[in-house]
């Protein structure tokens, strides 16, 4: 019998923001176990955490596969610690992962959390047929890190309104595709943003933290600003503060607890 949980990160209000599932173990558990739990939770990220001397192991799995990085069910995860006791407010969650080690402060003023993530620069690459086919489009930009395509189209209005072609954008592999707009005049966030991700099994992410890795350098440099506010505008929303801090990109973002139970098997 293990706790497991669901929490709405990247939101301050219940069913906004990005539902995560985080199952405390208390030893390491089969790869193929999670994966049916993951599978089973049908969320677009379950997290396992062990805890370890130093902290805890977190992994990360979609329902159909295992990522490398993931931040709101990072940030979901460190949520949990804080609410149930494990850690205290004045604690940082640590974590150690497939990309390192990741850390996350609270702030228990304000109730927002900061996570300390790697920078994942996207270089600048033609793009692929697919690509333009899958989003109906000719980018402005097309960049491509270890994960994903990050693109910048015309607007904001282009972000929003966009209906891809997910069999195409299947067909461009990697993780996914990201695509991103300066915000419309007047808007409280820099940019806005929508994320895809059909090769794991996520027609679209509601709001994705590792997107922001990317996101941050590629908006700090083209706005000459080091801290910024994202907006990820799928139906659900969600807000993601940022700010370039070298070679790591800080994500800032707040969560709600929205189921608590037991794992029985």
């Amino acid at each position: 019998m293990k706790p497991i949980y669901v929490v709405d990160a990247f939101a301050s209000d219940p069913f906004r923001g990005n539902p995560a599932a985080v199952c405390l173990c208390e030893k390491p558990e089969d790869e193929r176990w999670m994966q049916q739990v993951a599978a089973e939770m049908n969320l677009s990220e379950t997290a396992f955490l062990v805890p370890i001397d130093d902290g805890y192991d977190l992994r990360w799995f979609t329902p159909e596969t295992e990522v490398d990085l993931c931040g709101h069910a990072t940030l979901a995860s460190a949520f949990v610690l804080w609410q149930t006791g494990r850690l205290q407010p004045q604690d940082t969650a640590r974590f150690v992962t497939k990309s390192g080690i990741l850390t996350v402060a609270y702030d228990a003023v304000d109730g927002w959390m900061t996570m300390d993530f790697p920078e994942e620069t996207a270089q600048p690459v033609n793009a692929p047929e697919a690509l333009i086919q899958g989003l109906g489009l000719i980018p402005r930009y097309t960049g491509k890190n270890r994960m994903d395509y990050v693109v910048e189209v015309d607007s904001e209005q282009t972000v929003r309104s966009l209906k891809p072609d997910q069999q195409q954008l299947i067909a461009v592999g990697g993780r996914g595709v990201i695509v991103t707009a300066k915000a419309a005049a007047g808007s409280p966030y820099d940019f806005v943003s929508r994320a895809f991700y059909p090769n794991a099994g996520i027609l679209e992410d509601p709001v994705t933290g590792s997107a922001h890795c990317a996101l941050a350098p590629y908006w700090a440099r083209r706005l000459r600003k080091q801290e910024l506010t994202g907006y990820q505008a799928s139906k659900r929303g969600g807000i993601v503060k940022v700010a370039v801090n070298g070679s790591r990109v800080l994500l800032t973002g707040q969560a709600k607890l929205i189921l608590q139970g037991t794992l029985e098997v």
